[in-house]
């Protein structure tokens, strides 16, 4: 495990953009898994500029996303394919068909979990995972619990990351309750994973998730034990 102070929220962008964009230099068809939320917008804002400025090329690129509010058409504001769409895909040269994010729409979620499993097995897996990191520990949405959940699923979410997506919304009675995500098992066998944190809200939950017991009650933990994990963050 590395862990990188940075300086500031700029400086943890461009630290994750950084090693994202020498995934995509050194394997131009790499597979990169991304994540949603607040704190990769600056990587994201990072990259677009990198790639305006002729320093990276995304043609070859696939991606697969963790996670999808349950509910949220692909353009709805609030889903993660539009926040996808409206932060990154829209600004690069990836070719939309490469990128996936599960389909929360979709009329038959189990057979949605297992068609996501599969497509991530057909890539070959995923090279380098972006993850944020919930204030209850969850990693994509795998939210706390008995056990860690293996496969792609569908999960009811906490009441902590509910009240945390209601800035999004309207309200907090706007916020979906569930969603569907990548299981740990798939976050694990990524090759490289790439954990960035940001806020002095998150300082706890990061102590405890690395450097605490393993367990499901913080989803996070298990990312102690992957062999490449590159931990970003700053408190400011």
């Amino acid at each position: 495990m590395k862990v990188i102070e940075a300086k500031n929220y700029a400086d943890l962008s461009r630290k994750a953009a950084n090693i994202i964009s020498a995934q995509v230099i050194l394997k131009p068809d790499a597979v990169l898994g991304l994540a949603t939320g607040s704190t990769p917008v600056g990587t994201y804002k990072q990259l677009i500029e990198w790639y305006n400025k002729g320093d990276i090329d995304f043609s070859l690129t696939k991606t697969i996303n963790l996670d999808e509010y349950v509910g949220l058409t692909p353009d709805n504001e609030q889903s993660y394919r539009y926040f996808m769409n409206h932060n990154l895909f829209d600004h690069i040269n990836i070719d939309k068909k490469n990128t996936n994010v599960p389909n929360g729409t979709a009329p038959d979620m189990e057979a949605e979990c297992l068609r996501y499993d599969a497509l991530i097995k057909s890539l070959g897996g995923i090279d380098l995972q972006l993850l944020g990191i919930g204030h209850n520990g969850h990693i994509g949405f795998n939210e706390p619990g008995q056990a860690f959940e293996k496969t792609t699923h569908i999960v009811t979410l906490g009441e902590s990351t509910i009240e945390a997506n209601a800035r999004f919304f309207g309200s907090k009675d706007e916020v979906p309750k569930q969603a569907i995500t990548m299981g740990i098992k798939s976050i694990m066998q990524a090759k490289k994973l790439l954990l960035i944190a940001n806020g002095r809200d998150k300082e706890d939950i990061v102590n405890k998730a690395l450097y605490g017991a393993v367990t499901p009650a913080i989803p996070a933990s298990i990312l102690q034990i992957h062999p490449d994990l590159t931990v970003i963050y700053c408190y400011e």
